[in-house]
């Protein structure tokens, strides 16, 4: 009769016997972390830069690169998930994830994921160029080597962040054809690493004295060690975008205001007022920190603006 009493719960445990295949798309949905898909549009940045955004061609290659890398990340998701989900079910906040709570069985998010992983790149050979696939094959060998292990080796973990933020910002260009600047390149990368060692440096002040419940890797960091970073990062990306900004690639300056010089200080405005997330210790999701602030949004939007009408020589 105990055994009896027992049963039921065990076969109540996992969702997808509920809810059928519904909830298991449900589940490989949220796998994919669409919240984090807003990181892919860095991959305007390079064709909006040398502006090239709005012809018919351009766009059409931005939304397939956009959808390609949106594909090859929720690939690295659902094999990072399916690979911790033993661990994830031993922790307060993450045994929620579809994975570990049973919605998505293991070997269907290795399937799903692998199946993602080849042909994003091969639509990409197919339908882009093979520039293109070949940086999403190597964002994806980085990315699952990262959950494999380089997330457990110091600094490396923050390079390959870093590395997979500049990667987004360059496919654009790639897809198009178009050079990229290294001042563009120098911005994005210091810009990318400055959001993440915040992130590193938040997590390490919220979590004092319980590191490694969060990121077991933070137990090997110190504060210290990861202020100096963003500082250093935000210091260089200053000076990155202020020469990219003073560089007029040999084209006549015939707008009514130097805009681009302008849009110097809308920058510099940005990065003081994320350090301020970043001082606190309270920099999350980058995403997160730029959409919940008022004051940054606006700040970016100004942006966006001087650096529209420099494009535009207006």
């Amino acid at each position: 009769m105990l055994h009896e009493q027992r049963t039921p719960p065990r076969q109540a445990a996992p969702p997808p016997r509920k809810g059928g295949l519904g909830a298991l798309a449900k589940g490989l949905l949220r796998t994919a972390r669409p919240k984090q898909w807003v990181k892919n549009i860095l991959v305007i940045a390079a064709p909006a830069a040398a502006g090239e955004l709005f012809s018919t061609r351009a766009l059409i290659q931005l939304a397939l690169v956009f959808a390609l890398f949106t594909a090859c990340a929720a690939a690295v998701y659902l094999v990072n998930d399916a690979r911790d989900a033993e661990a994830d079910r031993a922790h307060p906040t993450k045994r929620r994830r579809p994975v570990a709570a049973g919605q998505v069985p293991v070997p269907v998010a290795y399937a799903v994921g692998g199946a993602l992983a080849v042909l994003a790149p091969a639509v990409a050979a197919w339908l882009t160029s093979p520039a293109v696939a070949a940086l999403l094959t190597a964002y994806l060998g980085m990315q699952l080597a990262y959950c494999v292990s380089l997330k457990h080796v110091l600094v490396v973990d923050l390079v390959v962040v870093t590395t997979g933020f500049l990667m987004r910002a360059m496919v654009g260009g790639l897809a198009l054809g178009i050079p990229l600047s290294r001042w563009f390149l120098i911005t994005t990368g210091f810009g990318a690493l400055f959001m993440v060692s915040a992130k590193r440096y938040s997590e390490a002040v919220q979590m004092a004295g319980k590191e490694g419940a969060t990121r077991a890797l933070l137990t090997e960091y110190t504060t210290g060690y990861l202020r100096f970073v963003w500082q250093l990062a935000a210091g260089v990306a200053v000076l990155a975008y202020c020469l990219w900004a003073m560089e007029e690639g040999g084209l006549p300056h015939t707008s009514v205001l130097p805009w681009r010089q302008l849009s110097m200080v809308a920058f510099i405005l940005a990065i003081l007022r994320y350090a301020v997330f970043a001082d606190r210790g309270t920099a999350g999701e980058p995403e997160d920190v730029v959409l919940h602030d008022r004051a940054l949004a606006l700040i970016g939007v100004a942006w966006l603006a001087m650096y529209g009408l420099a494009v535009a020589n207006w």
